[in-house]
């Protein structure tokens, strides 16, 4: 459970919901909730292994061109 509490008595109530909303989206609960929604079909290992590398790869070369400016 993530909580966060006000640090110091006249903290705006936007301040504490922007933490919030950035604690939790750094630990991954939104995203694992999300995936939850729709249904996934049953690959093997080997087969989640390669997508993530492509992915990896495809993510690598992204940002590489955007520091090129393309």
């Amino acid at each position: 459970m993530i909580q966060v509490t006000r640090k110091d008595g006249n903290e705006a109530n936007e301040n504490i919901v922007r933490r919030f909303n950035r604690k939790v989206v750094q630990s991954g609960v939104l995203a694992i909730v999300k995936a939850g929604q729709r249904f996934e079909k049953p690959i093997s290992k080997t087969e989640r292994r390669k997508k993530a590398i492509i992915r990896r790869a495809r993510k690598g070369d992204r940002t590489g061109r955007a520091r090129m400016g393309r």
